[in-house]
């Protein structure tokens, strides 16, 4: 816990840039990567605003390492009607970030549009 009381955690949010509003209802996983394996923590959808309702993790949960978002881009572009090749250029969006505090707020948002997309650490 830092000084001020607060814990860590990890949240994200989507934005489909094609269509100029939130990403809602993309399924999104968190998986952490440690010694060669890959532990699946959370499967979650985003709501209206893009986001997850809550962290994907938090206090206790959250500890120093590498994780990685899978975003699953091409079955939210299906679901919003776009037409899509197959198979599609970007289907599977992964994100591989380290976390080095577990007393910090670490923000992953993705900007997605059929053939683009761009992250950043956000507050």
């Amino acid at each position: 816990m830092s000084s001020t009381g607060k814990t860590g955690r990890l949240t994200t949010h989507v934005l489909d840039t094609m269509a100029g509003r939130p990403a809602a209802g993309m399924l999104i996983e968190l998986y952490r990567l440690e010694g060669g394996e890959r532990e699946a923590l959370a499967s979650v959808r985003t709501n209206q605003d893009g986001r997850c309702d809550g962290p994907l993790l938090a206090g206790e949960d959250l500890r120093p390492g590498i994780y990685e978002l899978v975003f699953h881009v091409g079955g939210y572009l299906r679901e919003q009607g776009v037409a899509l090749p197959e198979p599609a250029f970007f289907d599977v969006v992964p994100i591989r970030f380290g976390l080095s505090a577990a007393d910090q707020h670490y923000h992953v948002p993705l900007l997605v549009s059929p053939y683009g997309y761009a992250t950043y650490r956000g507050s």
